[in-house]
């Protein structure tokens, strides 16, 4: 097996190999104006770290949200680019489970992502494997009750010490702690999502409601 995970859900542009046992090579670099200008090249470096060609890859996995439309897009379609190009299968983890992930806490804890217009993209976990909601967007105000007591890791939680009073690292995803994840599910028949983005609420940019037609019909 040679994974090949990316991830642009955050503004963290982060690509890592996993062999199946371990972490070959992997980057990041957070540029949350910058993902399609920063993937490829990052894709390329972390192939050559490795001594390896992208044709040796037999899988992609790819996280897909929740994040912002754009960036979101980015890892998504080169993802699946990669998948058609090669010939292998592109599975889909939430972007949050990566995080959770990488956390490697003990015990219920929170992550939460920037979701930006004042509100986070957020789940709770029983631990770095196993999360007990469904991903969610909300102003942190309003899941003050639900997250109280909780440790919670990402940006998102950071942003907003007073309603995640036990805010800390992981700041943002890491595409070694998603190939990880996805190696460990793969050996284990667990299940993935499809390669299809998950962005919990409409795109920033929407046409004008009093848009008018000025082709020639």
């Amino acid at each position: 097996m040679l994974l090949l995970a990316v991830d642009t859900a955050t503004p963290a542009v982060t690509v890592a190999l996993h062999d199946g046992t371990s972490v070959l090579a992997a980057e990041s670099q957070v540029d949350a104006r910058r993902h399609g200008e920063l993937l490829l090249p990052a894709v390329d470096r972390v192939l050559a770290v490795a001594g390896l060609a992208l044709d040796a890859v037999t899988d992609v996995v790819v996280g897909v949200g929740p994040g912002p439309y754009t960036g979101l897009r980015v890892g998504l379609v080169t993802a699946l680019t990669f998948g058609s190009a090669l010939g292998v299968p592109v599975r889909g983890l939430c972007t949050l489970d990566g995080l959770a992930y990488g956390a490697e806490a003990e015990g219920p804890f929170v992550v939460a992502t920037d979701a930006r217009r004042k509100e986070v993209y957020w789940a709770r976990y029983a631990d770095a494997r196993t999360r007990l909601t469904e991903p969610a967007v909300d102003r942190p105000a309003d899941i003050a009750d639900q997250v109280a007591g909780l440790p919670a890791v990402g940006a998102g939680a950071l942003l907003y010490p007073g309603v995640f009073a036990d805010a800390r690292g992981p700041e943002h995803q890491s595409a070694a702690a998603l190939a990880s994840l996805a190696a460990e599910r793969l050996a284990s028949g667990g299940e993935f999502l499809p390669p299809l983005p998950l962005y919990l609420r409409r795109p920033d940019a929407q046409v004008p409601k009093n848009y008018k037609v000025v082709t020639p019909k």
